[in-house]
């Protein structure tokens, strides 16, 4: 595994701001209908209220209720989870270990490695800092950098080999590797309503977490490895 002692995996869960529609500011509400409309993104006989399930999917809608990062130490796969209301407090806590994990790395290149990262939890995150204020980690902020500069890698991307015609889940690409599915209690059209309905944050986290460890095992496939046996995995909330 030293070939990947650098690599921090990640995966984030995020909810809508707000429980129900009703509950979201009027100017927020019409900007909601606006980028609906604009986009073709309601579907048939779907209401507003309706929609608003998946507002989550948006940095300028939804917040960040989880972020878990997964790592190789020796022997184990170690987890850590950053989690709770306050985004602002997930974003901080989540940020001060991304700069640890950084400063004790032995080699000067340290990466990212996300499943759809480059489409979806890289610029959330990033778009989440600049909203609740918080400084965005350097391996995060892409501007002026050139593209051998920009250290996060996407195993969608990997899997792809330069075609950009079709979206691989997760879970597709660990059912043809052979590996346990991520999406067993949970998946990720639930994550807003466990959150907001059931206020189970502890299942969400589990399921992050499971995520994680599946897509590093993707990562090791898709670079011709053997996968990790889970009984290496080691969390530390």
């Amino acid at each position: 595994m030293s070939n990947t002692e650098n690599l921090l995996f990640i995966d984030i869960e995020t909810a809508p701001q707000f429980a129900e529609f009703n509950q979201v500011p009027e100017p927020l509400q019409k900007l909601w209908a606006e980028k609906l409309t604009r986009q073709r993104l309601l579907k048939e006989n779907e209401t507003l209220e309706e929609s608003y399930g998946r507002a989550g999917l948006y940095a300028e809608f939804g917040k960040i209720i989880c972020i878990v990062a997964g790592f190789f130490e020796k022997d184990t796969f170690q987890l850590r989870s950053f989690s709770g209301d306050d985004e602002k407090q997930v974003l901080i806590d989540f940020s001060i270990f991304l700069e640890k994990f950084i400063l004790h790395r032995k080699s000067t290149t340290k990466q990212l490695c996300a499943h759809n990262g480059k489409e979806f939890d890289y610029p959330y995150i990033a778009r989440r800092m600049l909203i609740t204020k918080v400084p965005i980690p350097a391996i995060l902020d892409n501007a002026g950098k050139k593209p051998w500069e920009v250290n996060l890698i996407d195993t969608l991307e990997l899997w792809k080999f330069g075609d950009y015609k079709a979206f691989t889940s997760l879970n597709l690409l660990a059912y043809i590797f052979g590996l346990p599915s991520p999406k067993q209690e949970l998946d990720g059209s639930k994550v807003g309503s466990t959150y907001w309905q059931k206020r189970d944050l502890e299942s969400i986290v589990k399921y992050c977490c499971i995520d994680v460890v599946t897509l590093a095992n993707v990562y090791l496939c898709l670079r011709g490895l053997e996968p990790f046996n889970e009984n290496i995995v080691v969390y530390k909330p």
